[in-house]
């Protein structure tokens, strides 16, 4: 006696060896022995054999006819060897009932399952719908494979383009365009990047990563709701001041300017002077939810998204030639020792006499011309003669507090793009393409003009920061409980001190034309201005307001990514520069993990033959390739230059290596060719 049973859904068959009331010991073809419950059994048979009936019933099971079943299954339940006497004969053998059994139990959406061996038909109406779906899938199917056709052929189907950057980074894993990608790859044996460059999707690197990064952060487009720049409404007094401000040439969002009253009277009044769009731009207003909205202006060589509309930014901003409505901090030094006297904040207006580029005036305005070592012809020269020397006074006390001075050993790189007929894009306001001309220029952290803005910066939001502490205001503060090696800059709400800057607080508020932050500290300090003792209780954000932890998960997430598309489009200019003057060999430093930093250039990348030398090793090493669209960089050692050096570095190059080595490799993508075996996948791998 041989029987067919159901094993979890499958279906297998042996024979029998004994039988209780509950449960039978079947033996397999396989020689196997397993205990099988009396309800799993579906059919006994003398013959054929157990092999033949499985095969010979799965073959049958396919030519039988699913819409006549269908048609002649009675309305309730029923066992599959009901039908199959009904539909083979009376007389239905083993092969019959067990090829019934494999056709209605393989067709659920004709069939619903009912126990063990037996079966419903579906409504009609449910039938129909089931129908649709699988003829749906069908056709889904053959679209998949026409367009991994059409791929690995070279052509990139239109829905696959347009959904380029959606399947590389955020993909719908269950959607056709994403599958079709994965199928491609998998028979092409390419790399996803290169088998869609290869198609035409991509239509060149830079728009790859310019559009990648609109993609994510950006998805509605770059443009402004039509927003008018609402009126400041406050009666403001005219400063007795002739401010200037210090910025480069591209600069159009002109945060803060500098002044200086008493030069010569032995007590000096220095004027930091920050842009006031908090005095007309209320919390909660369409203004006020753009800026929200992006946190930050956007930086990239040769162009800038901005946080609010240049029609917004222009009313605002501290342009010469005009009283500009401006939060002011007025700090009193004694002349000689610059020792502070006092502080005072003011709202009002402040005449602009000069917008200084540091561009322009960086071979002039000199430490030597500052001090009187060289003449000083330029506008403001005692004033930035004073600044200066306050500058290095306020870095020298702050580097006490910090237990070790500020050391910058790399300098500044600038990026200018020329287009096609020698044209600034950044000036012309012209988006870059990518195959423009790229000069990549050098300026010296820490040059008299950028230590006399950085310090005035650090001393008003200090200052500010400690102010609305005193008086209960909460702000957004910036702070770094130590210098120690993986002591990261933390946002909060609370005052505390920052260890690398070596001030007791530490607020952002001198930005509030391209940083949401600090307009958000701008209406407090105003509050402040305005109402004294009782400012917390007339300020928009209370103590634990939800709102500001709000702002500072969000402005956090929004300012990390756009350094790192800052960096990873700098990264690309410096490859379209290598390019341009056929550099194949540069002179480099090692840092960690076959990792080296170009000396002249602002690039980090892999060098082969440099993972087992020691950190600061100078070197000379070969590009032997460069990929604009991954960023990546192939090079190999030629030479070691010298032996590591063993002085110290500096405390900046800790944190800033941290920075450069999460942009220092080629790009991650979200798609895994290996989900073409899986079914269903739920998570991205890159």
């Amino acid at each position: 006696m041989f029987a067919l049973f159901d094993d979890a859904g499958k279906f297998l068959a042996g024979r029998v060896m004994s039988e209780a009331d509950s449960s039978m010991q079947i033996e397999l073809d396989s020689g196997k022995r397993v205990k099988v419950k009396a309800a799993n059994v579906l059919i006994k048979f003398a013959k054929p054999a157990p092999a033949e009936v499985l095969a010979q019933g799965a073959a049958q099971a396919a030519d039988i006819d699913l819409d006549l079943i269908w048609e002649v299954a009675p309305e309730e339940e029923f066992s599959f060897d009901e039908l199959a006497r009904e539909y083979f004969s009376a007389n239905a053998d083993a092969i019959q009932q067990a090829a019934m059994l494999m056709r209605l139990f393989d067709t659920p959406h004709y069939f619903h399952r009912r126990g063990k061996g037996r079966f419903k038909k579906a409504p009609e109406d449910i039938l129909k719908q089931a129908l649709v779906a699988i003829e749906r899938k069908k056709q889904q199917a053959l679209q998949i494979a026409q367009w991994a056709q059409e791929l690995a052929a070279g052509t990139c189907p239109a829905p696959i383009k347009e959904q380029l950057y959606k399947i590389l980074f955020k993909p719908d894993k269950n959607g056709p365009e994403y599958k079709a990608v994965v199928e491609a790859a998998k028979v092409s044996q390419r790399a996803p990047l290169d088998l869609l460059k290869d198609a035409g999707a991509i239509d060149s690197p830079y728009q790859f990563h310019f559009k990648r990064f609109l993609f994510e952060h950006f998805p509605k487009g770059t443009g402004f709701p039509a927003l008018e720049a609402p009126p400041i409404k406050d009666e403001l007094s005219v400063a007795a001041v002739r401010a200037f401000s210090i910025d480069d040439s591209m600069t159009t969002e002109i945060d803060d300017a500098l002044s200086v009253q008493g030069l010569g009277t032995g007590t000096v009044v220095f004027g930091v002077h920050i842009a006031a769009p908090g005095l007309a731009i209320q919390p909660g207003s369409p203004v006020d939810a753009v800026g929200r909205a992006r946190m930050s202006t956007v930086y990239m060589p040769g162009h800038k998204i901005t946080m609010l509309p240049d029609e917004v930014v222009q009313t605002y901003t501290l342009l010469e030639g005009r009283d500009c409505p401006a939060v002011s901090l007025y700090v009193t030094f004694d002349e000689a020792t610059l020792e502070v006297k006092a502080t005072e904040s003011r709202v009002e207006r402040v005449p602009i006499a000069a917008n200084l580029r540091h561009d322009q005036l960086d071979g002039v305005i000199t430490e030597a011309s500052l001090t009187g070592g060289a003449p000083a012809d330029y506008p403001f020269a005692t004033e930035l003669a004073f600044a200066f020397r306050l500058a290095k006074h306020l870095k020298a006390k702050r580097e006490e507090v910090r237990g070790k001075p500020e050391t910058f050993n790399r300098p500044d790189y600038t990026f200018k793009l020329l287009g096609p007929n020698g044209e600034n894009t950044m000036s012309d306001g012209i988006e870059p393409k990518g195959a423009e001309q790229v000069l990549i220029g050098t300026r010296q952290r820490g040059a008299p003009l950028d230590l006399i803005v950085a310090e005035a910066m650090i001393l008003a939001n200090s200052t500010w920061g400690g102010w609305l502490a005193e008086l209960g205001v909460p702000g957004i503060y910036r702070s770094q409980a130590s210098l120690q090696p993986g002591i990261k800059v933390r946002m909060g709400t609370k005052a505390l001190p920052h260890a690398g800057m070596g001030v007791a607080q530490y607020t952002w508020a001198t930005s509030p034309l391209r940083r949401y932050v600090d307009l958000v500290n701008q209406w407090q300090i105003v509050a402040c201005i305005k109402n004294g003792r009782t400012a917390a209780l007339a300020a928009h954000f209370k103590p634990k307001d939800a709102d500001l932890f709000s702002i500072i998960s969000n402005f956090d997430g929004a300012y990390s990514a756009y350094n790192a598309f800052q960096s990873s489009m700098e990264r690309y200019w410096t490859l379209r520069y290598l390019s341009q003057q056929a550099i194949t060999e540069l002179d480099c430093a090692v840092m960690m993990n076959g990792l080296v930093r170009a000396d002249t250039l602002p690039l980090v990348f892999k060098a082969l033959g440099c993972d087992s030398l020691p950190r600061h090793t100078k070197v000379r090493v070969r590009i032997t390739g460069i990929d604009e669209l991954t960023l990546d960089v192939h090079a190999s050692l030629v030479a070691r230059l010298d032996e590591a050096t063993p002085a110290d570095q500096g405390d900046s190059e800790g944190a800033e290596d941290d920075e450069v080595l999460d942009n220092a490799g080629p790009l991650t993508l979200a798609i895994d060719v290996k989900d073409a075996d899986a079914p269903a996948p739920d998570t991205a791998s890159s």
